[in-house]
């Protein structure tokens, strides 16, 4: 069933219910589709006068805050056995790429990772899982947290929700283009991050080949 045509049969309390334990999962490390379910509520809050859109970007600033603090305290009692168990678990998450490629942009960008990593569908479920493995201060990662999550939950909540009410009678007709521009970014920033994960597994194969062999050359010479 659509997820818009699913929440309109649920009352008003379980939209804010579903939608903030969604994002919170999510953020927390499981990957679930949040940014659908956040997007279809919003366009349903357009439509529907018994879904407040206040309450609803409240719900997923909140899930998302506290599913990225919990990801933070779990990151960082588990460490990085915790990264290697969830690579052999879900390697299509958490391959070694992955994890190369949410490395190298912690490394580069800090806190900023942390930010900018609540708008990228893969990088939304290492952001704080990553931030307490690494050991990152915890008020530059709640500092970067609670704006990421104000700015992404309830910026996309109001956008989508103001967007529906002008052109509401537009979207009763074609809504599902909201909810398939969802998914094209999702996909295309998810696809971006793979490539990039990908590309990193090679370099890591391809340095561990030629380790060996310059380990013999120098041997040889010796």
């Amino acid at each position: 069933m659509h997820v818009q045509e699913w929440l309109d049969t649920v009352p008003a309390a379980a939209v804010y219910a579903v939608v903030g334990v969604v994002i919170g999962l999510e953020s927390l490390g499981i990957p679930l589709p949040g940014e659908i379910v956040l997007v279809s509520a919003a366009l349903l809050s357009s439509q529907h006068g018994g879904v407040d859109p206040v309450i609803l970007g409240t719900c997923a600033t909140v899930g998302a805050i506290v599913g990225d603090s919990i990801g933070y305290a779990i990151g960082r009692r588990g460490g990085r056995p915790l990264l290697a168990w969830l690579g052999r678990k879900f390697p299509k998450h958490f391959g070694e790429g992955h994890i190369a490629t949410a490395e190298r942009s912690f490394d580069r960008w800090g806190m900023w990772a942390v930010f900018f990593g609540r708008f990228v569908a893969l990088l939304r479920i290492f952001a704080g899982p990553l931030a307490g493995v690494l050991r990152m201060p915890y008020w530059k990662f709640l500092i970067a947290n609670v704006f990421g999550g104000i700015l992404w939950a309830g910026g996309t909540t109001a956008v989508v929700y103001y967007l529906g009410v002008v052109a509401e009678s537009w979207l009763k007709r074609f809504s599902w283009l909201g909810l398939v521009a969802a998914v094209l970014v999702g996909v295309g920033s998810m696809l971006f991050v793979k490539r990039k994960a990908q590309r990193a597994t090679a370099e890591r194969e391809a340095a561990a080949a030629a380790a060996p062999a310059g380990a013999g050359k120098a041997a040889s010479s010796d």
